[in-house]
């Protein structure tokens, strides 16, 4: 080809035919512009491709960590909904009903003193932030909807920060200083494991005689009931987020 071009431009020269020398020259020119543009569109069409696979790979990822996000979520929810339900039972007790079964009411409060803290599944989110590519995230409403979820988990951290401090202070320090641990833990064990863990002893009334007059203890259980139905409200908010989240990836994804 650059032979064939090169004997025509040879020849229009050897034949002193200037102008058409001159109109081929410009056309060579246009030539060499048209392949370098188009040159650099593939080159351009390659990146973006390469890029939006970039953008689908953390897309999945996030729709990954969502799920995981939406199962621990309903875990907490339902968990935390039987928390309620039993500091509900404990109150009632101090209010006056009679406790038929020790071993029994002994099983709702440990459930209570042994909560649990919610950690989010956000890697892939933290990665993106961390490493500045959030910007990958070409869909505007994927990237506020994702710093909204972000902001309702900092809400929630804050929440279960308060109810700890709460609950240290109304239900661990004096049932610390009042009660023998070992009885209630022993029982619990062995009520739990069916005999085969922990010891068979008895609790009595005595044991909890103290206990029941205490409204420091029973106001930590009034505020388990508060701020763990104010937390669900905003796992529940979360969940709700996350799900809608998933639907406007799939079609992201999709597009």
């Amino acid at each position: 080809m650059l032979r064939l071009f090169s004997k025509i431009r040879s020849s229009l020269l050897s034949e002193h035919r200037f102008s058409k020398y001159l109109i081929y020259a410009i056309g060579e020119i246009i030539l060499v512009v048209v392949g370098i543009l188009i040159a650099l569109e593939i080159n351009n069409q390659n990146d973006t491709r390469k890029e939006r696979a970039k953008e689908v790979h953390y897309l999945q990822n996030i729709k990954t960590d969502l799920n995981l996000n939406i199962e621990e979520l309903d875990h907490y929810i339902q968990i935390r909904t039987k928390l309620i339900e039993n500091a509900d039972t404990i109150i009632r007790h101090f209010e006056g009903e009679p406790v038929k079964d020790l071993e029994q009411f002994n099983t709702l409060g440990i459930g209570i003193y042994s909560w649990q803290k919610y950690y989010q599944k956000n890697n892939t989110f933290i990665e993106l932030l961390n490493s500045g590519n959030l910007s990958i995230i070409s869909n505007d409403q994927i990237k506020n909807t994702l710093m909204n979820i972000e902001t309702l988990y900092k809400k929630l951290k804050y929440e279960e920060d308060h109810y700890r401090f709460d609950i240290e202070e109304n239900l661990y320090k004096p049932i610390y200083s009042m009660l023998d641990l070992n009885p209630m833990l022993n029982s619990y064990t062995f009520l739990m494991s069916n005999g085969t863990q922990g010891k068979d002893s008895p609790l009595t009334e005595k044991y909890y005689k103290n206990f029941f007059k205490s409204v420091s203890i029973k106001n930590g259980f009034i505020l388990t009931t508060f701020q763990f139905s104010v937390m669900n409200a905003q796992m529940e908010e979360m969940k709700n987020m996350s799900l809608k989240l998933i639907d406007i990836i799939d079609s992201e994804i999709q597009r």
